[in-house]
């Protein structure tokens, strides 16, 4: 029989209880046994899902780091700013950690936590959760197979939807770096600098260069006769396409588990409820355009591997769909794929008399949701606490696995590129010196 692991939640928010769910599904290879919140009404939240008991429950993750250890494992879900300073004194108490991405805010706390991890011999993983769908293993395989050979081009795109885009990024909780002290690019898409750098892992990334500003989301740009909040002096909501009465009224679940935190002390909101909290001092009830955001909208980067492979990645807020694709060009043949179709296509060339090129087809059959709303993430949410959970076992990892070794090229070039952004010139990498 396989041991049954036990985890404690740090930080009880979307995140964290996406993963932790797995415990529900899974209640014989995992069960949920603690939560440090300094909210009361999300520790509750956790003790009615997991059935706790109050002594189970701490109010910090300092408070929880100086017992005695109570579980094999921390699924950490805070936000950005307090991942780090959540984390240290967990390691030094024994914990492995399950650590919500990115991991660190800026590269001097990236080092910290990694010569942590090293000094007290603990594994952490970070949620990379796109590494664990079918679409990007299926991907990282071939390229191990050798299928289109040396890799001298990568080209990710990420499309964030209008309404992603406004919920996170204009009026929420990422907004604003001198709050959730994360970019855009670092909050949304290290994601994808990940995947770029797992596709060549093994050859570290050299040199990255990066161009991005907020184009839209500014007052000067705001519609004509546009108020300040949509529900309360808005002569034009009805017809503006960021309305929040069109995208939180009208689309009730559509990021519900951020736009109604002040209502968290009701079980069951009216809609009455949520008219009067846009109404009142909820941000999410402002003009997309009349926010304190400061962060970009869109963003370019342009990276140099140590074996000459160069790279880019176009992240793009804003669009009507959501979109992640990513086309990779090798000495021997080509991959392009886009991630919502589930499926993505190889090409050789073809030197046959009245032929250019071959092109294989691969459906992987998926019909998973990809929109992160609901936390999908096309399945890999779930792949990735199994496989940590193997882990932990001393099972054999997959190829997906991600330690925080693992992380830290892609971070880097989140924080290098930024840096380029701001200063305007290339920015070396130097991922030996972590």
């Amino acid at each position: 029989m396989k041991k049954k692991l036990t985890a404690i939640i740090v930080g009880a928010g979307h995140r964290s209880i996406v993963y932790a769910t797995y415990a529900l599904e899974h209640p014989e290879d995992l069960q949920i046994v603690g939560v440090a919140d300094p909210s009361p009404l999300r520790r509750e939240r956790i003790v009615k899902l997991f059935k706790l008991k109050p002594e189970q429950c701490f109010d910090s993750a300092a408070d929880l780091a100086s017992r005695p250890k109570l579980a094999d494992f921390i699924i950490n879900g805070t936000m950005d700013q307090h991942h780090v300073p959540t984390s240290l004194p967990l390691l030094a108490a024994g914990y492995d950690i399950l650590l919500e991405k990115p991991f660190a805010t800026h590269e001097a706390e990236l080092t910290e936590l990694v010569r942590a991890a090293r000094k007290f011999g603990r594994k952490i993983s970070i949620c990379h959760v796109l590494r664990y769908t079918p679409f990007y293993a299926a991907i990282r395989n071939e390229i191990v197979k050798g299928t289109i050979g040396d890799i001298l081009s990568v080209q990710a795109v990420e499309h964030v939807s209008y309404h992603h885009m406004a919920m996170g990024f204009v009026r929420g909780k990422w907004n604003r770096q001198d709050q959730s002290h994360s970019t855009m690019l670092m909050a949304k898409s290290c994601h994808d600098l990940d995947l770029i750098t797992w596709m060549k892992s093994g050859i570290p990334p050299v040199k990255v260069s990066s161009f991005g500003n907020n184009f839209f989301f500014r007052p000067e740009k705001a519609p004509v006769k546009a108020g300040t909040r949509c529900l309360v002096d808005c002569p034009i909501e009805a017809e503006c396409d960021y309305s929040a009465r069109k995208h939180y009224i009208d689309h009730p679940e559509r990021w519900a588990m951020y736009v109604w935190t002040d209502l968290e002390h009701i079980e069951h909101p009216t809609i009455e409820d949520k008219i009067a909290s846009l109404k009142g001092s909820n941000p999410y009830g402002r003009c997309a355009w009349k926010c304190d955001n400061d962060v970009v909208d869109h963003q370019s980067v342009v990276i140099e591997f140590a074996d000459g492979c160069t790279a880019t990645l176009n992240m793009i807020g804003g669009s009507a769909r959501l979109m992640r694709s990513i086309h990779l060009v090798g000495t021997k043949g080509e991959i392009q794929g886009r991630f919502e179709d589930s499926e993505f296509i190889i090409r050789h060339m073809d030197l046959r008399p009245g032929h250019e090129y071959t092109e294989e087809t691969v459906k992987l059959n998926v019909n998973e949701d990809t929109s992160g709303a609901s936390g999908g993430h096309g399945g890999g949410d779930v792949r990735m606490v199994a496989d940590f959970v193997s882990l932990l076992r001393g099972e054999t990892p997959s190829i997906s696995s991600t330690s925080i070794e693992d992380s830290v090229a892609g971070h880097l070039l989140g924080f290098g590129a930024d840096c380029s952004r701001e200063e305007n010139r290339v920015v070396p990498i130097d991922v030996s010196a972590i």
